[in-house]
């Protein structure tokens, strides 16, 4: 069985969260805050504390897992804050998921977070995959447009594993 980590499992990683546990994955949420965690589960997801600021507590979730999916493009935080997760943070966190088993990674690369940011996120991501050979997918959906949005997500995960991507997905 393959098993999903969705860092940010907010609103939109819920829904995708949803969506793969019904076709049978085994689905990790990510929360920086214990009062999230009973949406994740209710998702039908594993829910854990992480901190995408502080790229170990990440790394301990991700033994078991096949695909990584940084949804963080709408992340709320200080701008410092912000700039990290999409900059040094995701970079460092790429560099040790070589050593691993994860096979794919994917990149939420709209959102609320400033436009440079999120540039400078899917630079970093597109450099790992070139450099590591990890595969990987961006997310270029509105974030506003559920529907389209969880689409191009399922499609992003297809990708990363060499997967055709699937019919869309509405619930």
């Amino acid at each position: 069985m393959a098993r999903a980590l969705i860092v940010g499992c907010g609103c939109r990683g819920r829904r995708l969260a949803k969506l793969l546990a019904g076709e049978g994955w085994a689905v990790r949420g990510t929360t920086r805050r214990d009062r999230n965690l009973a949406a994740i589960e209710a998702a039908g997801a594993e829910a854990a504390l992480a901190d995408p600021d502080r790229p170990g507590t990440v790394l301990g979730l991700v033994g078991d897992v096949t695909v990584v999916h940084w949804l963080l493009g709408s992340a709320l935080g200080e701008p410092e804050a912000m700039a990290a997760i999409h900059g040094p943070r995701l970079e460092r966190l790429l560099e040790k998921l070589v050593d691993t088993p994860v096979r794919g990674f994917v990149y939420e690369a709209v959102g609320t977070v400033s436009r440079q940011q999120l540039e400078t996120g899917q630079r970093i991501v597109e450099s790992a995959g070139r450099t590591w050979r990890i595969p990987f997918a961006i997310i270029g959906a509105d974030p506003g447009d559920y529907d389209g949005w969880l689409d191009a997500a399922a499609a992003a995960t297809d990708r990363v594993l060499g997967n055709e991507p699937r019919a869309a997905s509405r619930e």
